[in-house]
C-alpha cells in the first residue's frame, strides 16, 4: 500500500486531536448541563410557590373562628342581627356588650368576627334590618287604599301601640334610641339615622297629600313640614310611653296631631 502524503497525515492528526478535545469537553460539561436543568426545575418550583403565596396573601379571609358546625341550616348572621335588634331596642348601642347577644344565639365570642368585622359594622347591620322592617310596616298601613289616608295613619299608631305593649314597654324605636346617643356613637351612624327619618317622613308626607286629595286636609297644608313634625313628636311620645309604661302618651299625641290637621 502506498503511504499517505505527509499533508494528509498532518490534517488527520489535527482532526483526531480536535475530536479528542470535543469528547473531553462533553465529558466536562455534562455535569454542568445537569446542574442547569436542576436550576430550571428549582426556578419553576420557586415561581409556583410564589404564585400560591401571593394568592393566599391577596385573599382576605374573615377574622374569627368559623362555627364548629357550619352547616346546620342555620343563618347565624341573621340570628345575631335579630338578637342584636331585641337587645339594642331595649338597652341601646353604647351600653350593650356582645356577650348577651352571642349567648342568646349560642355563638362563641371568637366566632362573632367571622360574621361581622367590628361592633360598628354589626350595629349598622342591625340598624339596616330595623329600618327595612319599619319601612315595610309603614307601607303596609299608609299604602292601604281600603282606608282613608288619615285612617291609615291611625291604623299605624294602633299597630305601634300593640307592639310596644306586647314587649312590656321595654322596647322603643331603635332609630330614636340611637339618635339620643348619637354623640357616643361612631360618626358613621349620624347620616344613616338622618336618612332613615327622612325616608319615614316622605312616606307620611305622601299619605298626607292623598289626604288633601280626599279633602281630609287643607290644600294649602305643608305636607313635608307636617310629616317632619309627626316624627319629631312621635319619638317623644314613644319615650314617654316607655317611661309611664302606658300607651296614653301615644293616644294623646295622635289625637292632638289629627286635631291640628282638622283645624
Amino acid at each position: 500500500m502506498s503511504e499517505k502524503p505527509e499533508g494528509l497525515n498532518a490534517q488527520a492528526s489535527e482532526s483526531s486531536a480536535m475530536f479528542s478535545d470535543l469528547d473531553l469537553s462533553q465529558s466536562l460539561y455534562k455535569p454542568r448541563l445537569n446542574m442547569c436543568f436542576d436550576y430550571c426545575l428549582i426556578g419553576i418550583y420557586r415561581r409556583l410557590v410564589y404564585y400560591v403565596c401571593m394568592t393566599l396573601l391577596n385573599s382576605t379571609p374573615r377574622r374569627g373562628r368559623p362555627p364548629k358546625t357550619a352547616a346546620q341550616n342555620r343563618d347565624i348572621r341573621a340570628e345575631l342581627i335579630r338578637s342584636g335588634l331585641a337587645h339594642l331596642t331595649e338597652i341601646g348601642f353604647t351600653a350593650s356588650g356582645l356577650d348577651q347577644i352571642l349567648k342568646k344565639v349560642g355563638v362563641p365570642k371568637g366566632s362573632f368576627y367571622f360574621y361581622f368585622p367590628s361592633k360598628e359594622a354589626f350595629g349598622h347591620a342591625v340598624l339596616s334590618s330595623y329600618a327595612n322592617y319599619f319601612a315595610h310596616k309603614l307601607d303596609s298601613h299608609l299604602l292601604d287604599s281600603s282606608f282613608t289616608p288619615m285612617q291609615r295613619i291611625r291604623n299605624f299608631v294602633e299597630d305601634a301601640k300593640q307592639g310596644i305593649a306586647r314587649h312590656q314597654f321595654k322596647r322603643g324605636c331603635l332609630v330614636g334610641n340611637l339618635g339620643q346617643e348619637v354623640d357616643l356613637l361612631p360618626e358613621s351612624f349620624r347620616p344613616v339615622l338622618i336618612a332613615t327619618f327622612q325616608s319615614w317622613q316622605q312616606r307620611v308626607a305622601i299619605c298626607l297629600r292623598e289626604a288633601q286629595l280626599a279633602e281630609e286636609l287643607a290644600v294649602n297644608a305643608d305636607c313635608d313640614a307636617l310629616a317632619e313634625f309627626f316624627w319629631i313628636g312621635w319619638e317623644g311620645a314613644i319615650s314617654r310611653a316607655r317611661l309611664e309604661q302606658s300607651t296614653r302618651p301615644l293616644d294623646k299625641y295622635v289625637e292632638l296631631f289629627t286635631q291640628c290637621l282638622a283645624g
